[in-house]
């Protein structure tokens, strides 16, 4: 019996490791924090901090260097609010690495200092893979605060505690820590035919295919999860799946669960209110668009793959490289 993708390990021994958002060497100490870890932290020497705005985070952009962490002093004009400052953790050597949100609007930013959007950061490689794990979680935390002020219980204001890690009703007591949105993201094989399920979203840029996915139900586990959207969204049955990577999406505080299944069914009925397309391609075909990235195919028409970083493009890229 030829074995398959669900048969044996993959060509890296970790795929997470692989993408986006990923790589984090912060200690964050978070079940050690006590009440008074910010202004301890904001004191001690080497402390750095990235800068939210309204319109992404601000970094610091020459021609040549994109940094965008600030020393203490480097905050001062930029309006921060240091009230809202969340405490990511520790590096190698003790310094504290914060994330706080500042009010300058970005017509006002001094040179060499621009805002750039979370996705830019890792689409552009503008940044190092370690530091852009620090973005995504300061991202998803000051997301995660800012949207908690108040009780979900009985309406009362929250306070922050933990530098950022939890939140604490001023009334009533109740605790509320930092969320993450499940979702799981799938590309589904046809082991007979050699080919994989990709789709495409009517927002997609024009030519572009990627990965089904979807929201992670109360009470559903991840293999089920993949079933049910995969046969919701294309009419397709799917049998065994197999994990392959995850990876944290700070758009707002997602966490990516990738995953390989196994097609039980060929014929395609798309949901039309979820994909404008969907349809089978060949590891040609799947190869040719992951090399290509952006660009005119040779029938004439524009496609677009997932960039680099995505772990739709890990998904898709390992499945060539695994082989039958």
């Amino acid at each position: 019996m030829t074995s398959s993708i669900f048969d044996h390990t993959g060509p890296h021994p970790e795929p997470s490791t692989l993408v986006a958002f990923a790589e984090n060497h912060l200690d964050r100490q978070s079940e050690h924090r006590a009440d008074d870890c910010l202004e301890v932290a904001f004191k001690t020497e080497g402390v750095h901090a990235y800068a939210f705005s309204s319109g992404g985070i601000i970094v610091k952009h020459d021609e040549q260097v994109v940094d965008p962490l600030f020393a203490p002093y480097e905050l001062a004009g930029l309006d921060p609010v240091l009230d809202d400052s969340i405490l990511l953790g520790f590096d190698r050597n003790g310094a504290p690495h914060m994330a706080v949100p500042v009010q300058i609007a970005p017509e006002n930013l001094p040179e060499p200092f621009k805002v750039a959007t979370v996705r830019s950061l890792y689409q552009q490689r503008m940044v190092p893979d370690s530091l852009l794990g620090e973005v995504a979680q300061a991202s998803s935390l000051l997301s995660w605060n800012a949207a908690n002020r108040f009780c979900g219980k009985c309406g009362a204001p929250t306070i922050a505690k933990g530098g950022g890690y939890r939140r604490i009703c001023s009334a009533c007591d109740h605790q509320m820590f930092p969320r993450t949105d499940p979702v799981v993201i799938m590309l589904t094989i046809d082991l007979e035919r050699d080919l994989c399920l990709l789709g495409r979203g009517a927002h997609f840029p024009e030519g572009m295919y990627s990965c089904l996915a979807g929201f992670l139900e109360p009470g559903e586990t991840v293999e089920n999860a993949v079933r049910r959207e995969t046969l919701e969204e294309s009419g397709i049955r799917v049998g065994r799946v197999r994990y392959h990577a995850s990876q944290p999406w700070p758009m707002p505080h997602t966490l990516m669960i990738g995953c390989f299944a196994e097609a039980q069914s060929r014929e395609i009925t798309r949901d039309a209110q979820e994909l404008e397309d969907c349809r089978w391609f060949t590891r040609a075909e799947t190869a040719e668009m992951l090399e290509r990235a952006t660009g005119v195919g040779t029938d004439g028409t524009l496609t677009v793959s997932p960039p680099k970083g995505a772990i739709a493009h890990r998904l898709m890229r390992d499945w060539l490289e695994w082989g039958n």
